[in-house]
């Protein structure tokens, strides 16, 4: 009885904050229209963090050097992390600045842009804002110009529309796709609509070096992202997003590269969980805060991952093994067209989203099909991500397609 009881409670839980999730992405169908332009006048570091990229980090420079901002307004700095291959010599050979770093205790990207941070504050030059992309990103021609506009109206930290610049590879990155297109429309845009904070993407970021300076980097786990976005809301800086400044991605093409990415984000998250949760969450309930209540629920979307998984394997083993004391799920109390609209509901978004962000492929769409196994996967993730939480080695994905912002764009 007991044992009922208490799956009993976190099925409600679960479905409480199903309902919540699904109620807020109904305010991402209303798209606001863009922030008024601003003339020219921040000036910016753009930090490119970069792991044996020889193979990317060329058409990235070339594509940021072509960026409509006046060039004495920006620098590019490459932090060439760990490197053992020809990436400082290709960014020199662009004419930008090869940031060389080696520390082999401290790896991975959020101390790599920790490093760079305690360099920039020592230059000569400084400047009025940073913007961070990975080796492997594209960006629209107007990136920097969005920023300049969003920093004039005093927004300290702004995240990008993240894409994928190659959906169409694999099953494997169409789904990456569908779910960034999923999350820009119904996450992040639904709250930019109620006002609330958006989250850091990992990449296509700028931040106010005042704000930097006085916060401090500090964000050194495997989802820095996700870290210093909790950090801002913590201290009433709440990340904003701008919607019309895009930022391709690279996604790695097979299931077992994403398997490993995807554990790596699911390991960091743990760690974000168990340390901004309650006091996102008490903070939240003392200040009647609605946006740091909704990010102390977002930090623990991992758990919600985690105990959906295992209660889904209770059921099952209780529905196909006869016992006397059966678990009770709460959808066997509901009548069948209920059960269906739920599942609908899960499933129509998607789709939906799709439509709103005017996809035009078909094979897109039939990537729907095969998207199911691509989001069931991140059940087995998260569970094994529980149990090696602890392992902070950063993994690295391999990236060797050359694509340039010409190419995506074309699509």
């Amino acid at each position: 009885m007991v044992m009922t009881v208490a799956f009993l409670v976190i099925q409600i839980l679960l479905a409480i904050i199903a309902v919540y999730q699904f109620t807020l992405s109904m305010f991402g169908f209303k798209k606001n229209k863009s922030r008024p332009r601003q003339k020219p006048q921040k000036s910016f570091a753009v930090l490119v963090a970069a792991h044996n990229e020889e193979k990317v980090v060329g058409a990235l420079i070339e594509n940021l050097k072509a960026m409509d901002y006046p060039a004495e307004l920006f620098d590019i700095f490459v932090i060439c992390d760990n490197c053992t291959d020809s990436t400082a010599d290709i960014v020199r050979e662009h004419g930008v600045y090869a940031c060389e770093r080696t520390n082999h205790e401290q790896r991975g990207k959020g101390f790599a842009i920790e490093w760079m941070l305690k360099e920039l504050w020592a230059k000569p030059r400084q400047y009025d804002a940073v913007v961070m992309f990975d080796a492997d990103n594209l960006v629209n021609h107007d990136f920097l110009t969005l920023m300049n506009d969003d920093l004039c109206a005093d927004y300290k930290v702004i995240q990008g529309y993240l894409d994928t610049k190659n959906p169409e590879d694999s099953w494997v990155t169409a789904a990456y796709a569908i779910t960034y297109w999923y999350c820009n429309r119904l996450w992040q845009l639904s709250r930019t609509n109620l006002k609330m904070s958006n989250f850091l993407g990992g990449t296509g970021m700028c931040f106010d070096t005042n704000l930097l300076k006085d916060m401090g980097w500090g964000a050194t786990s495997l989802v820095e992202d996700l870290e210093f976005s909790m950090r801002c809301v913590k201290r009433n800086v709440y990340p904003v997003l701008n919607y019309d400044a895009k930022v391709y991605d690279e996604k790695p093409v097979s299931f077992k590269a994403s398997a490993r990415q995807r554990l790596r984000w699911m390991q960091g998250h743990f760690n974000v969980a168990k340390n901004y949760f309650f006091p996102l969450l008490w903070a939240g309930i003392k200040e009647r805060n609605l946006t740091k209540i909704d990010a102390a629920v977002y930090s623990i979307s991992v758990y919600n991952t985690l105990i959906g998984f295992l209660l889904t394997v209770v059921l099952w083993i209780d529905l196909v093994i006869p016992a006397d004391n059966v678990i009770f799920s709460i959808y066997s109390a509901m009548p069948i067209w209920f059960v269906a609209i739920i599942i609908i509901a899960g499933v129509l978004p998607f789709p939906a989203a799709m439509m709103m962000e005017k996809v035009k492929s078909w094979k897109m769409f039939a990537h729907l099909i095969t998207l199911p196994f691509f989001l069931i996967s991140w059940f087995p993730i998260t569970f094994y991500a529980f149990f090696t939480q602890n392992n902070k080695v950063w993994s690295h994905t391999e990236h060797t397609r050359v694509v340039r912002i010409e190419e995506v764009r074309g699509k």
